[in-house]
C-alpha cells in the first residue's frame, strides 16, 4: 500500500523550528505585564534594547561586527522615544529585552550605524537565528503601535499600555490589542503523478518559483482558505489539507501558515493578474531548484523561507 504525505508528519515533527524568524525563546511573561514593567526593565542592569528607525533595525557597525543590541546609555544620540518603549520579554538569564523607536531617519545615521529591514537581516544573515526571532516580535509591535495612534471608533488619541501590548483611547476608552494577520501558504501535491504546483508572481526575482499564498478571510478556516486561494490563483481543486509548519513574518505582522494540499484536478488555469506563471514540477526539478538555484534558470525561495521548507520537506518525505 502506498504511503500518503497526508497521513504522516515526517520528515520533521516540528518543521516550524527550521524557518527564519522562529527561534524566539524569550519569556514574554505576559501574565505579569503592567504599567511599571517597562520602567523596571529599563532600570535593570544588563538590559539590552533594539532600536528602530521606522521599520528598519539599527545595528552598531564597527567595520567587522554588526551588533543590534544597545545599552540604554548608547541610544542617546539616536533620539529614542522612551515613552514608546516596548517590553519584549526576558532572556533565561533574567536579562530584559526591549525595543524602542528612534527619531533619527535611516538616511541620517552616522557611518558607525547600519539600518536593515527584516528581509535584509534574514537573507544576508546579519544576526543569528535567536536575535532574528526577537527582531520579528519587536518589529511587529513597533509597527502595530505606530499604526494605531488614533482611535478607530471616535478618532481620539490612543495611549500605549502594559509595555506595548494594549492601546487605550483617551476619549472613549476603547481598547485594542496587537494584531497578527494569518496567511496560508500551500504546496499542492498531485500524488498520482508525483508533482507539486508552483507559481511565479510578477514581483519575484527572475526565475524564482514558490508556493501559492493568500490571506485568510474573516469567518474562514485555514483549510478552506487553502482551497479557495489555490482555486482562485491556479484553477486547481484540492481535497485533503495537511498543516505542516508556521513562520512569523514581521513585514509587518503576519503569521505564515504552511500547508500541503491534495490536488483533485490537474489542468492549470492561472489568474494572470496574480501570477506570471503557474505549473507542475517533478520532484527532480524541485530538488534542482533547492540545491542549485539558478542553474537551469529557475530557483526556489531562499533557505529559511517557509516555502523553501514546504518544497524541501516534500522532496525529502519519501526518504523517511
Amino acid at each position: 500500500m502506498n504511503r500518503s504525505l497526508f497521513d504522516s508528519d515526517v520528515p520533521h515533527p516540528e518543521p516550524s523550528n527550521l524557518t527564519a524568524f522562529a527561534a524566539n525563546d524569550l519569556n514574554r511573561d505576559s501574565e505579569h505585564r503592567d504599567e511599571q514593567s517597562v520602567e523596571g526593565a529599563l532600570a535593570k542592569d544588563g538590559t539590552h534594547i533594539f532600536a528602530f528607525t521606522k521599520d528598519k533595525l539599527v545595528l552598531k557597525h564597527d567595520g567587522q561586527v554588526l551588533d543590534p543590541l544597545f545599552a540604554r546609555y548608547e541610544l542617546q544620540e539616536l533620539q529614542p522615544h522612551w515613552d514608546e518603549t516596548i517590553l519584549l520579554g526576558y532572556r533565561k538569564t533574567g536579562e530584559p529585552r526591549l525595543a524602542v523607536p528612534v527619531g533619527i531617519p535611516a538616511e541620517d545615521l552616522e557611518s558607525h550605524y547600519k539600518p536593515a529591514d527584516g528581509r535584509t537581516l534574514y537573507r544576508d544573515q546579519l544576526v543569528d537565528e535567536v536575535l532574528l526571532g526577537e527582531f520579528a516580535q519587536a518589529a511587529s509591535l513597533i509597527r502595530w503601535n505606530g499604526d494605531n495612534r488614533f482611535c478607530g471608533r471616535c478618532g481620539g488619541t490612543m495611549e500605549m499600555r502594559i509595555g506595548g501590548y494594549k492601546r487605550v483611547c483617551t476619549a472613549c476608552e476603547h481598547m485594542i490589542f496587537p494584531r497578527t494577520d494569518p496567511v496560508v501558504i500551500m504546496l499542492t501535491i498531485d500524488e498520482q503523478r508525483d508533482l507539486c504546483l508552483l507559481g511565479r508572481s510578477h514581483h519575484f526575482t527572475p526565475g524564482m518559483y514558490s508556493c501559492l499564498a493568500g490571506f485568510v478571510e474573516p469567518g474562514e478556516t485555514i483549510e478552506n482558505a487553502v482551497r479557495r486561494e489555490t482555486l482562485e490563483e491556479s484553477g486547481i481543486r484540492t481535497g485533503r489539507i495537511r498543516y505542516h509548519a508556521s513562520q512569523p513574518w514581521p513585514m509587518p505582522h503576519t503569521l505564515m501558515i504552511g500547508c500541503y494540499a491534495e490536488a483533485k484536478s490537474t489542468e492549470v488555469h492561472r489568474d494572470e493578474s496574480e501570477l506570471e506563471d503557474c505549473r507542475w514540477f517533478t520532484r527532480e526539478e524541485t530538488l534542482e531548484m533547492l540545491e542549485r538555484p539558478g542553474a537551469n534558470g529557475q530557483a526556489s525561495p531562499p533557505k529559511g523561507a517557509i516555502a523553501h521548507r514546504l518544497m524541501r520537506d516534500w522532496v525529502e518525505w519519501k526518504k523517511q
